[in-house]
């Protein structure tokens, strides 16, 4: 019997097994604590939008072995929350393993559209294998025969991702095109971001216009209002019947909940997160917690979290720390976010640093790429030194604050008050 079970080992998940370490620790209470995976790495996630990748795995047994956490690498395929177990696929066969208090957080996953051809001429950013996948494919343009878009990539989705994705590309392939050509001039490139939105990135507040203007003088061409209708080994067809051919299609639209929230039998939203309270609390189900993006949370009273690492690393140190503090019995902590921040990456036109769920953009340029670079390259990891106490401390049950640009350039937000206890379960309200 685990004492703690946590399901996921991205950064909901991580943070989830070390907030439950770091209180037994406080307590000094041993726990079985045990995290599910189905590989042995913790992947910067939000990193795979770029070129080099190498930096972008932290092994798991790193940050856990430390700190007491055992590590169970396979896929889970089912919760049973009657009897509390789950089944999970390891190499080694199936195995069930059971709890006291489970925390799920296995994440989520991009929507691929249901056309013809999509698994075998899409490609992805959402995990590190596809990310791979797409690099791979990039570098082999040079090999392939000339024909019409070799060197022309279609991106469908201006979220974050799609944009931060659509930024880097004509470096990339600007530079498999020169490699190529040899003594002859570069074949053009090009690079294509569609979206059904009226406006390219239309839903990012004051940050859109900021974003639009990178991208044309990047010379990235914008496509609103239409969406793939069409897919082939040799481009896309759009819904305005326009034709592109393209080597290269990348899906960045849409995201869901991990499909194992359909096993807690507990309301969702429409996104397939669970709803939880303001100490992770699956509402009507006990002893499961949910943290990252399979949870639906009010993190200030009123917006709804948001799938990203920015909310999915608080809301597993609240998580973890409150499984262990319900198991004995303690007084648990209730998340309150009350700042939101979007720092999109724009290539080599630096990033754009909006605030506030308006969006209002406070930097941009080279001052909000050096911030984006802190975030992307330190912020976001573990210690990587083996430090238990280390690794303990940076899984307190705090709230960080926004990073600030420089002394003077932006001042901290104010602190607000904090929000309303939890009530009556969450509607199905969306940001």
């Amino acid at each position: 019997m685990n004492d703690i079970l946590v399901i996921g080992g991205g950064f909901a998940g991580l943070w989830s097994a070390a907030g439950a370490a770091r209180m037994a620790d406080i307590l000094n209470k041993p726990l079985r604590i045990t995290l599910v995976n189905p590989d042995d790495q913790h992947s910067i996630r939000v990193r795979n939008y770029e070129d080099d990748l190498r930096q972008t795995l932290v092994p798991l047994r790193s940050v856990l072995d430390p700190i007491g956490v055992a590590l169970t690498v396979g896929k889970v395929t089912g919760i049973d929350t009657l009897r509390r177990s789950i089944r999970v696929q390891a190499q080694d066969g199936p195995q069930d393993l059971t709890y006291n208090k489970l925390v799920l957080a296995s994440g989520s996953h991009v929507v691929r559209p249901a056309l013809p051809h999509a698994d075998d001429c899409l490609f992805d950013v959402d995990t590190y294998a596809q990310a791979m996948r797409l690099g791979r494919h990039i570098a082999g343009l040079a090999g392939m025969p000339p024909c019409p878009g070799r060197f022309t990539a279609v991106v469908v989705g201006a979220g974050a991702t799609g944009v931060e994705l659509a930024c880097e590309l004509p470096a990339r392939l600007r530079t498999v095109a020169s490699a190529s050509s040899g003594k002859d001039a570069p074949e053009p490139i090009r690079v294509m971001l569609v979206d059904r939105g009226a406006r390219i990135a239309g839903h990012l507040g004051g940050a859109q216009a900021v974003i639009e203007r990178a991208c044309r003088e990047l010379g990235i061409e914008l496509l609103p209002g239409v969406a793939v209708a069409v897919l082939d080994a040799q481009g896309v067809t759009l819904s305005n019947g326009d034709r592109i051919d393209a080597a290269t299609v990348v899906w960045c639209a849409g995201m869901r909940a991990n499909e194992l929230t359909a096993c807690v039998p507990a309301e969702r939203d429409a996104q397939g997160r669970l709803l939880v309270d303001a100490f992770m609390r699956v509402q009507g189900v006990a002893d499961v917690f949910a943290a990252g993006d399979v949870a639906h949370a009010l993190i200030d009273g009123e917006h709804a979290s948001v799938m990203s690492c920015q909310h999915a690393r608080p809301m597993g140190r609240y998580a973890g720390h409150n499984a262990v503090c319900e198991l004995h019995g303690l007084d648990m902590l209730a998340l309150d976010i009350d700042w939101y921040t979007n720092i999109i990456d724009l290539g080599p036109a630096g990033a754009v640093y909006a605030q506030g769920w308006d969006r209002v953009v406070v930097a941009q340029g080279r001052q909000a790429k050096e911030t984006k670079q802190v975030i992307n390259q330190q912020r976001i990891y573990p210690p990587r030194n083996g430090s238990r106490p280390d690794i303990l401390a940076a899984a307190t049950p705090e709230v960080q604050r926004p990073p600030v640009l420089n002394p003077g350039a932006m001042p901290p937000l104010p602190r607000m008050p904090p929000a309303t206890p939890p009530g009556p379960p969450l509607s199905h309200g969306r940001r």
